[in-house]
């Protein structure tokens, strides 16, 4: 525990000014390269959709294209900082292909936590490449944001979520302040400002899932978090207390924080380590992703095709269908927080991958036919699990009669599933190929990341993601 002469706020913030990259332990540093890895991947396929297309040509109405500025991926804009992070946060979060915080505690509703790397990467890379640092720098950095957003995340009372926030855009605006400050080597007292700065721009809504505006949370948290860390920088003032206070983050956000998830606990252990990130292997929902383990499962091991499917039923927690709240979806982000769509695409395609997010397949009549089979409800043994799993239980019902059943906690590219460094491997090919990179850059790129830590300078990796 802090002692009683220093705030909460202070603790986060002499942790942020404090540590140093010896002292964050080999296997942490060995996760946080795995992220990376993911997160440039996504921006690269995430730099096609409508929405980075659209904020984009938002930017560049603005007038604030510079060629000193730091890149775009997936584009050939260069701009300051804070707009390359509102670019590069939405497209890692665009396509819902990101990584996913786990829970700890029992009353912890497992969607409440963030997609960590989205709001941190972006901002704390924009940086990087702008001062020619390290891959060391980049790496430490990020893991230093990436753990004071979800142990800020792991800590607000569930109402946070609950009742509308989206944690990914609150608590990620911290985790893009505080790897930007700890980046520029703030002091403590310069750190704590960042912090209340950061708080009064922590903004997001659940209502947006299944919109453009969703995957704007992220970038929105990561230009936020370099804004914070800018305007501190200059001596902007904030208050030192800004999440504990009783009008400060935690009280205004969720009505209250659990002290012993977040005090003494940053680094101790590191969240990448334990409980763990989840990596995806489909874009959508993490919420849907054990049901969709169990499916493909069941429709491998009994060569199940759609044409034999009468009936399908999931049962989850109830706030799994407070997340998942598109029953019928017309168009692909919708498709996205769809377990009914979800199901149906792997029992039509046994895949479920970005060609299957599309408006065009999500309308096929096939699909929606198949969609109206699949009765997504409340299931007893689920709901007695504890809110910190996805317990999913999956029955089909063939036309046959017969009928086959699964569940699990947890999906592929959990900690407890969790995809080989090759598998993920093959996933930044995949996505990186999707969003433009030519073939023959995939192995350099690959190289350097996994290298990250020997980088002498950020900008030899940027170019490695160029698309020319």
């Amino acid at each position: 525990m802090n002692p009683d002469t220093q705030s909460l706020t202070a603790y986060v913030a002499s942790f942020v000014a404090t540590t140093r990259t010896a002292a964050i332990p080999p296997e942490v540093r060995r996760l946080g390269k795995r992220f990376i890895l993911d997160g440039l991947g996504l921006a690269l396929c995430g730099a096609v959709s409508p929405a980075s297309r659209l904020i984009r040509e938002y930017l560049k109405s603005l007038s604030c294209r510079s060629d000193q500025g730091v890149t775009v991926l997936g584009s050939d804009l260069c701009l300051a900082p804070r707009f390359a992070a509102l670019a590069n946060g939405t497209s890692i979060h665009a396509d819902d292909y990101d990584d996913t915080q786990l829970a700890v505690s029992k009353d912890r509703v497992y969607g409440l936590l963030t997609h960590p790397t989205a709001p941190v990467l972006p901002a704390v890379l924009a940086f990087c490449e702008c001062d020619h640092r390290s891959g060391e720098d980049l790496l430490t950095a990020c893991l230093v944001g990436v753990e004071v957003e979800t142990k800020i995340s792991e800590a607000i009372h569930p109402r946070h979520y609950q009742e509308g926030f989206h944690s990914t855009a609150t608590c990620g605006t911290f985790g893009a302040a505080t790897g930007v400050a700890h980046l520029l080597g703030f002091e403590v007292e310069t750190t704590q400002r960042a912090l209340g700065i950061a708080a009064s721009q922590a903004a997001g809504l659940r209502e947006n899932f299944g919109t453009m505006t969703k995957p704007l949370h992220a970038g929105r948290a990561s230009e936020s978090g370099v804004v914070a860390a800018e305007l501190a920088a200059l001596g902007f003032t904030a208050s030192p207390i800004v999440l504990e206070a009783e009008r400060g983050f935690f009280q205004a956000a969720g009505g209250g924080y659990e002290a012993g998830l977040i005090d003494g606990k940053l680094g101790n252990p590191w969240t990448l380590d334990s409980p763990g990130v989840s990596i995806k292997p489909h874009p959508c929902g993490s919420l849907t992703h054990p049901a969709m383990s169990v499916m493909l499962d069941l429709i491998r091991r009994h060569d199940i095709g759609a044409e034999q499917v009468k009936r399908v039923r999931v049962g989850t927690n109830r706030n799994m269908p407070n997340a998942l709240i598109h029953h019928r979806p017309t168009n692909e982000l919708q498709a996205k927080f769809s377990m009914e769509f979800c199901l149906a695409i792997l029992l039509l395609e046994r895949k479920a991958g970005l060609e299957e997010f599309t408006n065009e397949v999500v309308n096929r009549t096939e699909v929606q036919d198949l969609i109206g089979k699949i009765d997504f409800h409340v299931h007893p043994e689920a709901e007695a699990a504890g809110y910190d799993k996805m317990t999913s239980i999956v029955e089909i019902e063939l036309e046959s009669g017969e009928k086959v059943e699964g569940r699990a906690d947890f999906g592929k590219g959990s900690p407890a599933d969790p995809m080989s460094d090759e598998e993920l491997a093959e996933k930044f090919r995949y996505c990186a190929l999707y969003g433009g990179l030519p073939e023959a850059k995939l192995e350099e790129a690959l190289e350097i990341i996994w290298q990250l830590d020997a980088l002498d300078d950020v900008a030899q990796l940027v170019a490695a993601l160029d698309l020319q």
